[in-house]
């Protein structure tokens, strides 16, 4: 009993073009990443994990678009005990949007800075993306860590050194190249995604996957579907089959989940 009660166990309540919110607890700190839902969507997320937003400590946000930020004002007038983190520039472009915030709840995390919460290690880094100061969070506890990294137009290969071998991912696979450039969106926003600041495609992002899984990691969640640019079946496929491609355990060595938008992923111990 003692061993269960000592894992990380993770979450991913709600990912795609539509909200995200990705949920993480140890024995002694319960976190949030983004609250881009509404707060009463939260709220029903949460309880249907067992779980219960009154007892979460910290929101950690990683930039401000409304997909990521929807409800990070409400949670925090609504829960007086939950303490929201963001870097300084984060904070001026997000705060317009959410209402105000207890400063008691506002704290600064920089691009870059590792912090300790009781007994989870929280390390920040940036990525390229066309929010003003976009980062995105490892998570460690003990042995086992966890990387968040969606929301980015690529993967560099110092970004790639800095979280490799990860215990779990949840990683963007955003759209299908080719149902996007066929797709209604007008063409200056299919280039704006399609940038070196906009998102990872599938193909880009099981290239992203090859160049950080290692011998630890066993949990892959592929994450911030398009729900017009891509289809859940293209997507695993796609992935699923470069990686094997490449000599990777898919299902063997490691396991592929996938997201969704309104349903929360089972509680899953490290």
């Amino acid at each position: 009993m003692e061993q269960k009660d000592d894992q990380m166990k993770i979450s991913v309540l709600s990912s795609g073009s539509t909200g995200n919110v990705t949920y993480i607890e140890t024995p002694r700190r319960q976190v949030l990443v983004d609250a881009g839902l509404s707060g009463r969507k939260i709220e029903r997320l949460m309880q249907s994990i067992g779980r219960d937003l009154s007892t979460v400590n910290d929101l950690f946000v990683t930039h401000e678009h409304t997909d990521h930020v929807k409800s990070v004002g409400i949670l925090a007038r609504r829960y007086p005990q939950l303490n929201v983190y963001a870097n300084q520039l984060t904070w001026q472009a997000m705060l317009p949007k959410i209402g105000k915030v207890p400063l008691a709840q506002q704290h600064i995390f920089e691009t870059g800075a590792l912090k300790s919460f009781a007994d989870l290690d929280v390390q920040s880094f940036g990525v390229s993306h066309d929010a003003i100061a976009p980062q995105f969070y490892q998570f460690q506890h003990h042995d086992k860590t966890f990387v968040i990294l969606t929301d980015t137009g690529y993967v560099s290969e110092r970004l790639s050194a800095q979280i490799s071998d990860a215990t779990a991912y949840l990683f963007e696979c955003n759209h299908d190249v080719e149902m996007l450039r066929m797709g209604k969106y007008p063409w200056p926003l299919k280039q704006r995604i399609l940038s070196d600041k906009g998102h990872l495609s599938n193909e880009d992002g099981a290239d992203g996957l090859m160049d950080v899984i290692g011998n630890k990691t066993k949990d892959i969640f592929l994450g911030h579907r398009s729900l017009n640019n891509n289809m859940k079946e293209i997507c695993h496929l796609t992935v699923a089959s470069t990686l094997k491609q490449h000599d990777f355990g898919v299902d063997h060595d490691f396991k592929l989940y996938d997201t969704e938008p309104d349903d929360a992923s089972a509680l899953l111990a490290l």
